[in-house]
């Protein structure tokens, strides 16, 4: 890459698609959380079909104000749409949308009346999603697919959708949508973790709906100064990405409070056990970083929004005092500025159930 300075301004983004918006069933500024004290045992990470079952039932039905499950989920979901589940798995196998939350999705799609081979679970990469071992909870007619199964292999990328943006003067500037998405998926249910992460602050819908959908995204955290703040919110509101990404259930069973996005040690793994609900990724996002921040205060580490601790690249071993990279945390609000959902916390209306 050329030289880093390049990137001092924030950066100019040309987006092409030839996909326009399309109406949905949309709840903007509305979450719901489900807290289980017995969801998870922390000793195995094994987590309790039932009661994420049960989870995801109070959940949906709250949040839809229906009284049978099946009946939030069609408000989603038609029997006749393709399905993409999009997980993520850049923790994998420790940290990652776990396969009980991710078999209960599929179950309850199925029973709505989903063909299961009308049913995709994606990631990008295929030793993430190959380490969690998705196969032994979901049925063989339901497929699991990786993107790319070497690195920058672009075949399952569309050309006529994508981002363009130079963040630090690189060669390759642009950054292509998933075919499937694009091409195939008539919706998507995002299933995004709860986690810490030393660019963006946080990940969790927003980020998963962006560089989960894109590739070459990487390049936007080069450098210990960072483009997140723009970028994901940048991602995730180009079309189709936007519209058919209906549902977002939000994986807290188990997340990381520091070294995100993955567990490179157990010290930084901790068990919220919830699940949060909503169509709205900015408002999920909002509330899921003040579970992260309130861990960080709790454990005595610089808030991510602290630009005085030490910014290095080798935080070895890792350190909760110092960063990698200038946090981003404020993505989340850039993306309730791009229409993407609702930021201001005074204005969410978060609706709490506890098992």
């Amino acid at each position: 890459m050329a030289n880093p300075r390049a990137g001092d301004a924030d950066p100019k983004y040309k987006i092409v698609t030839p996909y326009k918006p399309v109406s949905r069933y949309e709840k903007q500024g509305h979450v719901v959380r489900v807290t289980a004290a017995k969801s998870i045992a922390e000793d195995s990470g094994k987590a309790s079909p039932e009661i994420v079952r049960e989870m995801m039932n109070r959940g949906l039905t709250r949040l839809t104000g229906d009284k049978d499950p099946r009946d939030s989920w069609r408000r989603f979901i038609a029997p006749s749409d393709v399905v993409g589940i999009k997980v993520n798995a850049s923790g994998a196998p420790q940290i990652m949308s776990h396969p009980v939350v991710v078999a209960e999705i599929i179950r309850a799609l199925t029973e709505v009346g989903v063909k299961p081979s009308n049913i995709t679970v994606y990631e990008r990469f295929p030793d993430q999603l190959e380490s969690i071992g998705y196969t032994n909870f979901i049925s063989g007619a339901v497929r699991i697919h990786a993107v790319e199964p070497y690195r920058n292999r672009l075949t399952e990328y569309d050309s006529k959708t994508y981002v363009e943006a130079n963040f630090f003067g690189e060669e390759e500037t642009r950054s292509n949508a998933i075919r499937m998405v694009t091409e195939q998926f008539t919706k998507i249910i995002n299933v995004p973790n709860m986690k810490d992460h030393g660019a963006s602050g946080v990940t969790g819908c927003l980020k998963n709906m962006a560089y989960g959908h894109f590739h070459n995204v990487a390049r936007s955290h080069a450098y210990t100064r960072t483009h997140t703040k723009t970028f994901i919110g940048t991602l995730a509101s180009v079309e189709p990405v936007r519209s058919r990404t209906v549902l977002h259930v939000m994986d807290g069973l188990k997340s990381i409070w520091h070294g995100g996005p993955f567990q490179r040690h157990p010290r930084f793994a901790f068990f919220p056990k919830q699940m949060m609900f909503g169509t709205d990724p900015v408002a999920v996002d909002r509330i899921m970083r003040d579970v992260i921040e309130a861990k960080r205060k709790a454990e005595g580490a610089v808030s991510v929004f602290d630009r005085s601790a030490g910014i290095t690249k080798d935080v070895k071993p890792l350190d909760p005092n110092k960063n990698a990279y200038v946090r981003e945390p404020l993505h989340i609000e850039y993306a309730g500025s791009l229409g993407l959902g609702v930021a201001d916390i005074k204005r969410i209306r978060l609706e709490e159930i506890t098992l």
